[in-house]
């Protein structure tokens, strides 16, 4: 009875991470720099917006146009007051229109916006910190145009400033964001890694006479998790690369549930084993929809086809990374207590159950487009 109040404690406990399962906070800024002019637009998502000044007046959950219209001094004034240009000094920004827009995560304030510099052939240095304070989770997607020259970029709390001198472009740097983007995109996406996981905790295990044992030799284990991995891998790339690429396109809402619904069916087969081996198989058949998960941040920043393919390719080799580095503090841990009781029946057995809890939330959530809990 005390295991039982336990588990259900922490199932609990974990009913909040459905809030965290979501698409991270980002902001698409587009920038176009010729000489001394400057144009753009700045798509914030009106949720964030609300969450730093407020523009759900009645209370009622539900944002409309005049709710948002009412406020569009603040917002301009909120969101200038978080991103500097500056070559040859400060350059003037200004909202010249204000508009609303739909991004595969929900409704998006859009802001057009105009302004001039004092140079025109000056390094452009821009400065972003919107949400920073609230969010460290929060991502800047920026998207520039420095004298007919592409540049893309994330900005993060830990690099919120960036510089490009006229003509200057620089592959090699945009590939190694994008690697790190990709690394932490992993590491924050709970549901790629509660996926990932319950895929990773049966490899130390074999499943004989109807129960699960622990394998013989470490060996044995890691040829399931190498196995597992690289049908991953190989899978998400596939179908990142083919979003990514917009060669192949599914409705968001659809991928976000069918990620959902592939943690639930991994965590419960550890419960009732219908694949009792070859966990690769699992994981290659449903790395195929993560890999539509991954892409959401690269196609929804739109850019050309040549820097495309090398964010791309960094932000794959990142996620791969990120995906190594939890194997290498997973593996050794669970085959050292494969043999336990406590591993077996409060990691796998109690943890798979928390997993398929967790993830059917998720999924509810996602494919009913219902808020559950509330935050």
């Amino acid at each position: 009875m005390k295991k039982l109040q336990q588990i259900i404690l922490v199932l609990l406990a974990l009913c909040a991470l459905p809030a965290l399962a979501h698409k991270a906070s980002d902001s698409y800024l587009q920038l176009k720099v010729n000489g001394a002019e400057v144009s753009g637009q700045w798509d914030i998502a009106l949720r964030d917006i609300d969450f730093a000044i407020g523009l759900d007046a009645n209370g009622d959950g539900n944002i409309t146009w005049g709710e948002v219209s009412a406020k569009h001094a603040d917002i301009g004034a909120w969101a200038l007051g978080r991103l500097s240009l500056q070559r040859g000094g400060s350059c003037s920004l200004q909202v010249s229109e204000h508009l609303i827009d739909t991004h595969t995560d929900g409704a998006y304030a859009v802001l057009r916006l105009d302004g001039t510099c004092p140079e025109a052939s000056e390094a452009l240095r821009l400065h972003y910190r919107l949400l920073f304070e609230q969010d460290d989770l929060h991502r800047g997607l920026l998207k520039l145009n420095l004298d007919s020259v592409t540049h893309a970029a994330v900005l993060s709390p830990d690099q919120p400033e960036i510089t490009y001198q006229s003509g200057e472009t620089s592959r090699l740097k945009q590939f190694g964001q994008y690697v790190v983007e990709g690394v932490w995109h992993i590491w924050i996406g709970f549901d790629h890694i509660l996926f990932l996981l319950a895929l990773l905790l049966p490899a130390v295990l074999v499943y004989q006479a109807h129960r699960w044992q622990g394998a013989a030799t470490f060996g044995v284990a890691l040829r399931q998790v190498v196995a597992v991995v690289t049908a991953f891998t190989l899978a998400h790339s596939i179908t990142l690369t083919l979003a990514s690429l917009e060669l192949v396109s599914l409705p968001s809402r659809w991928v976000e549930s069918a990620i959902a619904a592939s943690v639930v069916l991994a965590a419960a087969n550890n419960l009732w084993p219908l694949v009792e081996r070859r966990h690769w198989r699992v994981a290659f058949v449903f790395g195929l929809i993560h890999g539509f998960g991954f892409a959401s941040v690269l196609t929804e920043l739109g850019l050309p086809k040549d820097a495309l393919v090398l964010s791309l390719l960094g932000f794959n080799l990142g996620v791969e990374i990120g995906q190594l580095a939890i194997v290498a503090a997973f593996l050794p841990a669970a085959y050292w207590l494969r043999n336990t009781g406590f591993y077996r029946r409060g990691i796998f057995k109690s943890g798979s159950i928390i997993t398929a809890v967790v993830a059917l939330f998720w999924f509810v959530e996602r494919a009913f487009n219902w808020r559950l809990i509330s935050f």
